[in-house]
């Protein structure tokens, strides 16, 4: 499910939530509603343009759905985001946990400096906990794929890139671990960008006019007091220890950001597999064995013989994986410094054992991010 809070995304959206039998919403004045309104089989709110929440959000449109409901564009002075949220306790329980986190960490970043989207208000309305946030833009992956998976510049990386860190690593500093870091849940504040004829791949390419993103999707945001559940991250961008349930700590965001920055360079998703044992496979493929150590210590046993990952290169799997994987160093598109400074980067973002894997703040502190140093020091 793609998770977005902007205007113009397919999929947009997170944990958005459908509405189940609200009474009669108001209307503005420039529609009256006569009868009350019902569910859809799904459960989602019927509602239409016009529609009233809380006698102040206006609704002007739909921004996205997934599957626990859907997010809408209202007017409220500015256009703003709303998630509805469905009218089931694990949900109400998992939204409010989600407004806690949300009021936390816009408590500590009262001057906005660190890249996190900002909550505006919550209601609970007959039962249904409603957040509005700020209006952002397309996510990172909508972007890509509107603009046909081209990659991003190493200039653009470097630039979103430190935004996210620093914003997670605010997150982890405070104790909490976000547990759900993709392109979905990273937005651009602004989307809008210039169309350029781009002559080596002889075709249109949508250019960004500003490359400001914030961090979205708190509803998985774990402190570290807080029980652990044995499965975080959507699949694509799951750690390793994740996988093999050896326990899990922040040391989770670093591997998914690491994921990311991949995919933000090649346009495409680094690790494309619904399957677990798979999934190990290609990180042997992309990043060389998993250590005996750790799966040694790993509780998923099916997935180990003799303190190696069980997996036959030559079944049809095995061939797949060949095929769709190769060493990390040969996705370089450049042997230059630069790009050499953004794999060495990755490698250590994706270090298989946890406790080695190198902190957001050392990431910070990389020569990946030299250029960005020297001009605030200007």
């Amino acid at each position: 499910m793609n998770d977005a809070y902007g205007p113009d995304s397919d999929w947009c959206l997170m944990v958005v939530m459908m509405v189940m039998m609200i009474p009669l919403l108001q209307r503005s004045h420039r529609r009256k509603r006569t009868k009350s309104i019902e569910d859809d089989e799904e459960g989602h709110l019927v509602y239409h343009n016009g529609d009233m929440l809380r006698a102040r959000y206006e609704i002007i449109g739909t921004l996205g759905e997934g599957a626990f409901g859907k997010v809408v564009e209202c007017l409220d002075h500015s256009k703003v985001a709303l998630k509805i949220i469905k009218n089931i306790e694990r949900y109400r329980e998992a939204a409010l946990s989600e407004v806690d986190v949300l009021e936390r960490i816009n408590s500590l970043d009262e001057e906005k400096t660190f890249a996190c989207v900002r909550m505006l208000d919550w209601f609970d309305h007959h039962g249904h906990i409603c957040i509005v946030f700020e209006l952002l833009g397309l996510s990172t992956y909508d972007f890509l794929k509107e603009n046909g998976f081209m990659p991003f510049s190493l200039n653009q990386i470097r630039c979103m890139a430190d935004q996210i860190f620093r914003a997670v690593q605010f997150l982890h500093r405070n104790k909490l671990t976000h547990t759900d870091l993709k392109p979905e849940n990273i937005l651009f504040v602004d989307s809008n960008y210039d169309m350029k004829y781009n002559f080596k791949m002889k075709r249109d390419e949508r250019t960004l006019k500003r490359l400001d993103v914030k961090v979205v999707d708190f509803g998985n945001a774990t402190y570290d007091h807080e029980h652990h559940t044995s499965v975080v991250s959507t699949r694509h961008y799951r750690a390793p220890e994740v996988i093999l349930e050896l326990g899990w700590n922040q040391a989770c965001d670093v591997w998914s950001l690491g994921c990311i920055l991949i995919e933000f360079y090649l346009g495409l998703t680094l690790f494309q597999t619904h399957d677990s044992k798979e999934h190990l496979a290609m990180m042997e493929r992309v990043l060389g064995p998993i250590p005996a150590h750790l799966l040694q210590k790993a509780r998923k046993r099916r997935y180990v013989h003799h303190d190696k990952l069980d997996w036959d290169e030559h079944s049809s799997a095995g061939r797949y994986v060949r095929k769709h994987c190769k060493p990390l160093k040969q996705y370089m598109s450049s042997k230059t410094p630069e790009h050499e400074l953004l794999f060495d980067l990755l490698q250590k973002m994706m270090e298989y054992d946890s406790s080695k894997r190198i902190t957001l703040e050392q990431a910070i502190g990389h020569p990946f991010f030299n250029p960005i140093r020297k001009e605030r020091n200007q």
